[in-house]
């Protein structure tokens, strides 16, 4: 039933008697006034009670083109009208063939087959399972290749293969008993991964990261370079290198992939998040033709790659994703978004002076504004969110740290708005808490 048809105070009771948020502590989250969000416009979101608040993070990053897109939303009506889901498994369709043919058109160079399942999480574990068994497989001293090396801070989702290759302690440390073990290094030092591959030679299966900017430990940003030599250490040792860029894919970074900037080729790509522009859950690991190979046998051998989804491919949320494909090429959405980006810059430089926040990092729209050193028990980021949300816009926390991602879409004027109210709710967040001079 449409929600603007509703009794909303029934939709709350309802909300905290039957619902289980995800990383959300309930307890808090009943003593709150939720945000029920009733439709979306372009760039905003509107509540039950009619209530219009700028989408600041893309609706968990993922929003690409706006809400109700009218081309999306006609792709997935004419899909609709023909098949809303058939599996994949001895079958195909027409659309999953061609969202292939066009990943793989867009893909960094040698990235051949289009692997689908349906969040961030399995595309990173599937990433992983095919290249372990892709080495298994091999055989001989290759067998040996069965550590996978990791970033410090590293988040790749939330089932128990990527929280392996994860490094976030408040999200992973807890689950430690079910993980397997991994490698993990320093971010943004060289030298470091270099040491990894010294004392584990011919053991390494692959390198896990997110290229250029490690969103959810809070858009921390490599230095140029790194991305490229990681590159070229997985070559020297006869690695893979698994780019994860689930949340850095689809413009987020200025370009349509992240690994783009410094000219890297992985040998496998994991996407999800804005391939679909936000419309329906949708993931694709994409591999080199070599490692594809490496799955071919006879049908005794056994070297079928055991897994799937039942919702593999799904032909409205690959309808959604040809769309959202055609809006970037008919709107020249990366062409514009240059100046949108520069524009960003501009606007967080007094954000960064304040006393209370203790500096941003931005790598394209991914924005992290850091606070400065608060009590953890006064949840500040999670204030700025509140007073963000009263002055009409939706951005999320990352512990202290404040994140902007809005959808590649958004106007100058709307943009100028979103960082003004992010500002506004900084400064009264913390005049609030009595402390905005201890920052």
């Amino acid at each position: 039933m449409d929600g603007r048809a509703e009794d909303p105070a029934k939709l709350v009771e309802d909300d905290r008697t039957c619902l289980w948020h995800p990383f959300t502590q309930q307890r808090g989250w009943e003593e709150e006034d939720p945000v029920i969000v009733a439709r979306g416009e372009g760039t905003d979101l509107l509540d039950v009670h009619g209530r219009r608040y700028i989408d600041g993070v893309s609706s968990l990053w993922c929003n690409v083109h706006g809400h109700r897109h009218p081309r999306i939303d006609a792709a997935v009506r004419a899909q609709l009208d023909r098949v809303a889901h058939s599996t994949m498994l001895g079958l195909t369709h027409p659309t999953a063939i061609s969202l292939a043919r066009r990943l793989v058109d867009l893909a960094p160079p040698g990235l051949t087959r289009v692997f689908y399942s349906d969040s961030g999480s399995t595309a990173t574990e599937i990433a992983l399972k095919m290249a372990f068994q892709f080495w298994h497989q091999r055989g001989g001293e290759d067998r040996r290749r069965t550590r996978f090396v990791a970033l410090r801070d590293a988040y790749h989702g939330d089932t128990i293969g990527s929280v392996s290759v994860g490094g976030i302690d408040l999200f992973h440390s807890l689950y430690r008993p079910l993980l397997f073990d991994t490698l993990k290094a320093e971010p943004g030092d060289v030298a470091d991964m270099a040491r990894l591959f010294d004392r584990h030679p011919g053991e390494i299966a692959a390198v896990i990261m997110e290229p250029l900017v490690q969103g959810a430990a809070g858009m921390l940003v490599h230095p140029p370079g790194y991305l490229g030599a990681v590159r070229d250490l997985c070559h020297q040792h006869g690695a893979l290198l698994i780019c994860d860029e689930v949340a850095t894919g689809f413009g987020r970074t200025g370009k349509m992939f992240a690994c783009e900037h410094e000219e890297v080729a992985p040998d496998i790509l994991c996407l999800a998040k804005g391939l679909t522009g936000g419309y329906l859950p949708l993931a694709a690991t994409l591999a080199t033709e070599r490692i594809y190979e490496g799955f071919l046998g006879e049908h005794g051998d056994f070297r079928t790659f055991f897994h799937g989804h039942t919702y593999t491919g799904n032909p409205l949320a690959c309808a959604a994703a040809l769309a959202t494909l055609n809006v970037f090429e008919e709107d020249r959405t990366l062409q514009r978004l240059g100046p949108k980006i520069e524009l960003l810059g501009e606007l967080l430089e007094p954000i960064a002076a304040r006393p209370a926040v203790a500096g941003v990092r931005r790598c394209g729209t991914m924005t992290g504004i850091a606070l400065a050193d608060y009590p953890v028990d006064l949840r500040m980021g999670h204030r700025v969110t509140l007073e963000a949300r009263r002055r009409g816009a939706i951005i999320r926390p990352l512990g202290d740290t404040v994140v902007l991602m809005p959808p590649l879409s958004i106007s100058e004027r709307d943009l100028r708005r979103l960082v003004t109210i992010t500002g506004v709710a900084i400064d009264e967040a913390t005049r609030r808490s009595g402390l905005a001079e201890a920052a």
